[in-house]
């Protein structure tokens, strides 16, 4: 965690493109820390608010392919600024085990990697919005693209789930030049593995990784 606020709580994230597996992943850490008697809080970018909800609806609606790429990155990113200052930093003073479905690292991908937008500016953006912190651990979970369209295929698609398998190669390999650059915080897991694997890994690597105030063995 990075910045000049302090909390006690612990930071994670969850990272990965479209079908990648974040959501199942997300409720079994959340599941898992529920009957550890962890006080945990899920919360979802674009989202999380009830301001940063509307931002979603906006950003997801397949109508609203004119929306430019910029207009994209700010609203992603002040919805991310919403729910920083009125969810994550309080919640994280409080000790709470905050698990996000995507934090700042989806801009770089998304709006960076998928849309061609300078990743100079949107980490100006990104840092800006989030008054500078970031995740303890970030989890990225890899899988094909082509994967990740199949895995999608019988669900109602958002907007980006729609823009194709070229965009989503795109994110992914700006996802995996993120990864190059952050080593220490960000965990890549084979996403194509049974579910029950990958939640294995993902505790494993809380256990191992010095957590112990946590205590969540």
């Amino acid at each position: 965690m990075t910045a000049n606020i302090r909390q006690r709580g612990l930071f994670i994230s969850f990272e990965g493109i479209d079908g990648s597996g974040k959501s199942t992943q997300i409720k079994m850490l959340f599941d898992y820390l529920n009957k550890k008697n962890k006080n945990a809080l899920v919360v979802r970018e674009p989202g999380g608010t009830s301001i940063s909800e509307e931002i979603r609806d906006i950003l997801l609606r397949n109508r609203n392919q004119n929306l430019s790429s910029r207009t994209e990155s700010l609203l992603m990113t002040a919805s991310r600024n919403q729910l920083v200052n009125e969810i994550i930093i309080p919640k994280l003073k409080e000790g709470v085990i905050i698990i996000a479905d995507r934090f700042a690292d989806s801009t770089l991908a998304y709006q960076g990697g998928g849309r061609g937008i300078n990743i100079d500016w949107l980490d100006k953006l990104n840092k800006f919005a989030t008054h500078n912190i970031s995740p303890d651990i970030t989890f990225y979970l890899d899988i094909l693209p082509e994967e990740g369209i199949k895995r999608n295929i019988s669900k109602t698609n958002d907007r980006f789930e729609n823009a194709g398998l070229k965009f989503q190669n795109k994110v992914r390999n700006e996802y995996l030049k993120i990864l190059e650059l952050f080593p220490n915080r960000i965990k890549k897991i084979n996403g194509m593995q049974k579910s029950s694997i990958v939640h294995k890994q993902i505790l494993d690597f809380i256990y191992n990784n010095n957590y112990e105030d946590f205590k969540l063995k």
